[in-house]
């Protein structure tokens, strides 16, 4: 019944960890990464392991090869063929509140499994996402970016692979999306700091390993965001992967 244990092979290792910082919104839909030498330079590895590594990830379509360019994590645009999401979304009259509704399900359980299976890294991942997100906001800024890099970083943390794959599909969406309408929920200061709070709440949950305070901490978030929507005049915006802000 026992089989020989075969070793990760070191592109494979280098795959996870680009894979991983996707996956964790680390590595956000339309950034670059360094180039072929310096990741190999990085991460102690040869060039060919690094060619070997990306073009897998090119292959699964989290990475695109431009000619003369670089290589750059994929944008939503580009996935439209492959993400059933982004199909929905241009051929269907899908708005904010549809698209939070589904949200509220999916990350409430999302960071129930958090609270079980957050590793001390993950921890400090949505630590410093908070901390990016406090800083942002104070300065005057949206936080969007690291906004979605701390649900993010919630999903991974799930150790499913099924719930990262369906959160990162819905997250690079969201970013682009509707990124455009934050602005009118963070008009008030008021609303920012109680997202703030909110996200700060999450993330206490989480470290104290409490699922339950967790998945009240997310669900009041949400609904939070979601009456917001339902109550201005804009709760029927449109969402499309073409739209942009």
């Amino acid at each position: 019944m026992l089989k020989p244990i075969r070793p990760k092979r070191v592109s494979e290792l280098a795959f996870e960890q680009i894979r991983d910082l996707i996956f964790k919104g680390q590595l956000k839909p339309g950034e670059q990464l360094m180039t072929e030498r310096e990741l190999a330079e990085t991460l102690g590895v040869s060039r060919p392991t690094v060619r070997e590594a990306l073009n897998k990830l090119v292959t699964l379509g989290l990475l695109e090869h431009r000619q003369g360019q670089g290589t750059f994590v994929n944008s939503p645009e580009l996935l439209a063929d492959r993400n059933p999401l982004a199909a929905i979304f241009d051929r269907q009259e899908v708005n904010l509140v549809d698209l939070l509704e589904v949200r509220l399900g999916l990350e409430c359980n999302s960071v129930m499994m958090a609270a079980r299976r957050a590793s001390e890294e993950d921890i400090r991942d949505l630590e410093k996402s908070l901390g990016e997100m406090i800083r942002e906001v104070g300065e005057g800024g949206l936080g969007s970016g690291a906004d979605m890099t701390f649900h993010m970083a919630i999903a991974y943390s799930t150790r499913n692979i099924v719930q990262i794959h369906i959160m990162k599909s819905l997250y690079d969406l969201l970013f682009y999306g509707i990124k455009e309408n934050l602005h009118h929920l963070y008009t008030e200061h008021e609303n920012r700091l109680k997202v703030i709070d909110q996200h700060t709440r999450i993330f206490e949950a989480i470290r104290d390993r409490n699922p339950d305070a967790a998945c009240q901490a997310m669900r009041e978030h949400i609904v939070f965001v979601l009456d917001f929507f339902r109550e201005e005049a804009i709760p029927r915006t449109t969402i499309s992967t073409k739209a942009r802000a």
